[in-house]
């Protein structure tokens, strides 16, 4: 006996696949990435893949930079605390911050949603987030892939991965290679512990026996949840028109490994970085953390951003320049030291934490 061919689908869907749920998401975020749209793309979904024009972008002789990163443990702040719509934000922040570091701009972006049972309304919400994203950081949402995929994740979990691509004219590349004992390091101000450290985050959450419903201990004015959900700054416009101004020499963004791992990578060898905490405030959810679970400034530094999201080393000549130029773009800009010759291992020393960070 021949079987209705709708049966196939409603065999797929009794296996936890709603092919009808994915279809209605596509056509929900649909108008998110057409807002997206920019010069040599025209960020449609629904095809095979997405081109892009790099010449209609205005670029003559390109490097392509990619970056891939995701949002980490904060997504489980997410689910717990049932808010999706900040941590699109997030997932482009992390890929996008990665490239202006290289003196890119991002062109495109393409993410990954995996989870075990769709839910539209939490999706589109998701992708909202991304969207914004995208905005902020002037790169057009070109694609992406939506998996159900019953039996790897549980309940309502779900995982988000991107991909950005970017680029940059070859004479202006960044690479850290002309950075110089005494030139100049700012901070650009973060908005929170952004996108890192949220399993040491999650433990101290434990430990304090709060929930994600809870007021924040250091802004009564949020719940635990929104606090710790405080999306990833997103530093891309800021940061391009320093480095397109001739103040740059290099780009640090300040991810997992803190203020101590991040900032050498971009510095030659035999040179490192003096930072003077007293220079710029440690985040009221800084000092929380290291409160709740006994951390020492060290830990703090190797682990979260500690206040700054962005580090970025300028020629003395240039940093009041460079400084006046990002203020002008938003960012909230402190001086915070200096590069110089460094002998051993340690190549970022951060001064005063015991009077500076009350931890």
């Amino acid at each position: 006996m021949s079987t209705p061919a709708k049966n196939a689908s409603d065999a797929y869907k009794q296996a936890g696949v709603d092919i009808d749920a994915g279809n209605a998401l596509v056509e929900a975020i649909k108008p998110l990435a057409r807002s997206t749209a920019r010069a040599g793309s025209d960020a449609g979904l629904g095809g095979f893949g997405a081109l892009f024009d790099l010449k209609a972008a205005g670029y003559h002789d390109p490097l392509l930079v990619a970056t891939t990163d995701g949002v980490g443990t904060k997504l489980k702040v997410a689910i717990d605390s049932g808010r999706h719509d900040t941590v699109g934000i997030d997932l482009v922040a992390m890929c996008v911050n990665d490239l202006v570091v290289q003196g890119a701009e991002p062109l495109l972006f393409l993410d990954y949603f995996a989870t075990g049972k769709l839910d539209v309304g939490a999706g589109r919400a998701i992708v909202a987030g991304i969207a914004e994203g995208c905005r902020q950081a002037g790169c057009a949402l070109v694609g992406g892939e939506t998996a159900e995929m019953p039996g790897m994740y549980a309940g309502g979990d779900y995982d988000l991965a991107g991909f950005s691509v970017g680029a940059v004219e070859r004479d202006q590349a960044l690479t850290g290679a002309g950075v110089q004992a005494g030139d100049v390091v700012l901070g650009l101000a973060s908005s929170g512990v952004h996108s890192n450290g949220y399993s040491l985050v999650r433990r101290l959450v434990g430990t304090s026996g709060l929930s994600y419903a809870d007021k924040a201990p250091w802004d009564e004015s949020k719940t635990l949840g929104e606090a710790l959900l405080t999306p990833t700054r997103i530093y891309v416009k800021s940061a391009l028109a320093a480095v397109r101004a001739g103040t740059v020499r290099a780009l640090a963004h300040i991810t997992g490994g803190g203020l101590i791992e991040n900032i050498p990578r971009v510095l030659p060898d035999g040179l490192g970085v003096s930072l003077d905490a007293a220079q710029w405030p440690l985040l009221p959810v800084f000092g929380w953390l290291a409160k709740t679970g006994g951390l020492s400034a060290t830990d703090l530094a190797r682990t979260f951003n500690c206040g700054l999201g962005m580090v970025v080393v300028c020629p003395p000549e240039k940093a009041d320049e460079a400084a006046e130029i990002l203020r002008r773009h938003g960012e909230t800009v402190y001086r915070v030291g200096t590069i110089g010759p460094v002998t051993g291992d340690e190549r970022v020393t951060v001064a005063g934490t015991d009077a500076a960070w009350p931890v």
